[in-house]
């Protein structure tokens, strides 16, 4: 069915805006975790531009839980306006439990329900994209190509290598062709956009120039705690003297979270709390069972969740030890800046580790390994002073790299870049005689790794570079 106009919201046929922008992205608020608050803060930050009109197509909410929230159960197609950005949003499968069938079920009714019905608003000038999902990426690839306009993605998750990284069953056979998407998706890039340097070269192995690669990383979206830590502790019922590992976030195949029951097991005295939720939720709280020393937690409230992450004596972030280089988890750029210490039980070597690293103030054990967890935490909670050196340099992490200003700022740069290089190229081409798409053409590509150096809106690029530095709903719920 058609959509209507939201009330307040001006047609956008009645009057054309100095830049019109369409973010596709599956994810968006009201979700708190993962990639939907990242995307929220970009739309908004975009459409508070002098002139600019943003729009955003999504799907709906239901991440972490992976369950449809119920407040859009029963929704096939809405129209909203949040903080001055109107969101599209169009129905898809929620699978409760991960499967390579499942995932691919949940991208194809993304594909096609957004093909069927795409989002009324009147030709873009630039459309950026989220990845994941795929779906949501071969659709903003489509609709770029349609308008002629530059296409910008940003790679958020390699989902070739989570389908054979993550454990999800399947997921070997899905691999190959979760590697097509994304090389079709990302082939048809003016810029590609990639949250961490670790993606660079799968990225460029999929036959994007390094030229056209630009690191925008994530940035710290959630406030500073404010709540004293001795009364949020008392709240939660965590004794002054018990040593509390806290991990917040998604409970999925791919967190491996069963090394902190396993760590619980080997130590009484360490308090593991999972806050979150998830589609192995069901299956930790039964390997919890029996274990007093584990606590499973909903997700905090906005207000409250960095005041509960500082209450911890150490946040936990954990991976499989199959998971090398597929994702850099968001969850790290909120941990930073509570100021506690944070504990790493993922591969070294990876996009994680690496960032571990760079913080200071982490401490990194092998993957999958209860005892290495353990005697780290053990060896913090007998120190608290060093514990507290150590969590206070993550505060100083964000402020020098992960602040929002500077994590918006480059994503701005990257959408203006985009629009210069096109603009460039079409004059260019009006010059010549030809017409001007776009993106680059693929023999136009196949020239630049051939070259070397490719020339991008007016500038010379031979690498990777890192860009600039530094509401109330009102819900149609009608299809």
């Amino acid at each position: 069915m058609p959509e209507r106009d939201v009330p307040g919201h001006i047609p956008a046929d009645t009057g054309k805006p100095a830049r019109r922008l369409l973010l596709v992205s599956t994810n968006y608020a009201p979700e708190r975790a993962g990639i939907g608050p990242y995307a929220a803060q970009t739309a908004e930050h975009l459409a508070a531009r002098p002139g600019w009109e943003v729009h955003v197509l999504a799907g709906m909410p239901h991440y972490p839980a992976w369950r449809t929230d119920p407040g859009y159960r029963g929704v096939w197609r809405a129209v909203e306006e949040r903080a001055g950005v109107r969101v599209h949003r169009r129905r898809h499968t929620v699978p409760p439990r991960q499967t390579a069938l499942r995932r691919a079920l949940y991208e194809a009714s993304i594909l096609a329900h957004g093909t069927l019905a795409p989002p009324r608003t009147g030709r873009p000038d630039v459309v950026l994209a989220q990845l994941p999902s795929l779906a949501g990426g071969v659709l903003a690839a489509r609709t770029a190509r349609r308008h002629r306009v530059p296409f910008v993605p940003v790679v958020q998750d390699l989902m070739g290598a989570a389908a054979r990284q993550s454990g999800i069953s399947g997921g070997g056979k899905a691999a190959a062709l979760a590697a097509s998407a994304e090389r079709y998706v990302l082939g048809r890039a003016t810029l590609v956009g990639v949250i961490h340097e670790s993606f660079v070269d799968k990225v460029a192995a999929m036959g994007v120039p390094r030229s056209r690669i630009r690191l925008v990383p994530n940035w710290s979206h959630v406030r500073r705690p404010s709540a004293p830590r001795e009364e949020t502790r008392a709240r939660l019922g965590w004794d002054a003297g018990t040593t509390v590992v806290l991990h917040a976030g998604n409970m999925g195949l791919k967190q491996g979270l069963e090394v902190l029951i396993g760590t619980a097991r080997l130590d009484p005295g360490i308090r593991v709390v999972l806050m979150g939720d998830g589609n192995q939720r069901r299956k930790l709280a039964e390997l919890a069972a029996g274990l007093p020393n584990v606590e499973l937690l909903p997700p905090a409230d906005e207000a409250d969740f960095t005041d509960v992450l500082a209450a911890a004596d150490v946040l936990a972030v954990t991976q499989r030890a199959s998971v090398q280089d597929m994702s850099v988890p968001s969850k790290l750029t909120s941990y930073f800046a509570t100021g506690r210490p944070v504990v790493g039980s993922v591969a070294d070597g990876g996009g994680t580790a690496g960032e571990l690293r760079r913080s200071g103030a982490a401490v990194l054990v092998p993957p999958e390994d209860p005892a290495a967890l353990r005697a780290a935490v053990s060896s913090l909670a007998g120190d608290p002073v060093a514990a507290d050196r150590l969590g206070a340099r993550g505060p100083r992490y964000v402020e020098e790299h992960l602040s929002r200003e500077a994590g918006l700022a480059r994503i701005t740069a990257l959408v203006d870049e985009a629009l210069e290089t096109t603009a460039a190229r079409r004059a260019g081409a009006g010059a010549g005689g030809g017409g001007g798409g776009g993106g680059r053409t693929r023999a136009e590509d196949d020239r630049a790794r051939a070259d070397g150096p490719a020339h991008t809106g007016g500038r010379t690029h031979t690498g990777v570079r890192g860009g600039a530095g530094a509401g109330e709903r009102r819900d149609t719920r009608q299809d």
